[in-house]
């Protein structure tokens, strides 16, 4: 065991010594939280949490006539969790979580524009209270629903602050695919409107 505590010491020793020479920012200086709306605006309407790790960026300068331009180009692993209902009659019940990548282009002023592929999708629904019969015995159903298998894809806008620990705001079309939906599938579409923050050193 004593060991096992020196060869970790010496590997843990080794770890900060190779940040401390390199230029790589911390974890949280390259990651984003956000949270926002979620929904149709219509009969589901949510609340979606989430976080972004930008693992690829790269920045192209042009000079102009007013001054230097710089236009950013980013790859981001991502994820979020929601929830929304039917406020109305409570019969479109529903948490979902997903997963995937983005792209996004952020220009000189800081409008930017991203494309989202989610692959990792999940949809829970939940069914309001729902009784089951098996012969002559009526049982009520435990937490009632359906599991689908859900990837996305996603196309927004959005504007980053300067200088701001609120980073930006966000406006995405989200297209969802629900798989199995009774003998096949359903589309359906949704609206994401949020803001992101961070807590890098300003």
């Amino acid at each position: 065991m004593k060991g096992y505590s020196i060869v970790f010491l010496l590997i843990y020793a080794l770890n900060l010594q190779a940040q401390g020479q390199t230029d790589r920012s911390p974890f949280l200086n390259k990651t984003e939280f956000k949270v926002g709306y979620y929904g149709n605006l219509f009969s589901d309407n949510g609340l979606q949490l989430g976080a972004e790790y930008a693992f690829k960026e790269k920045k192209n300068s042009k000079e102009k006539k007013k001054g230097q331009k710089t236009i950013t180009h980013q790859f981001l692993l991502h994820s979020s969790i929601g929830y929304s209902t039917n406020f109305w009659n409570k019969t479109d019940n529903g948490l979902y979580t997903y997963a995937g990548l983005i792209w996004r282009r952020t220009s000189p002023k800081r409008w930017q524009v991203h494309v989202a592929l989610n692959p990792l999708g999940y949809y829970r629904s939940f069914l309001p209270e729902t009784f089951e019969v098996r012969g002559e015995n009526v049982s009520k159903v435990r937490f009632p629903g359906r599991n689908y298998y859900a990837p996305s894809i996603g196309f927004g806008i959005g504007r980053m602050r300067k200088e701001k620990r609120r980073s930006g705001w966000y406006l995405n079309l989200n297209y969802v695919l629900r798989t199995p939906y009774n003998a096949g599938t359903l589309d359906t579409f949704s609206v994401q409107y949020g803001h992101r923050f961070n807590f890098k050193k300003k």
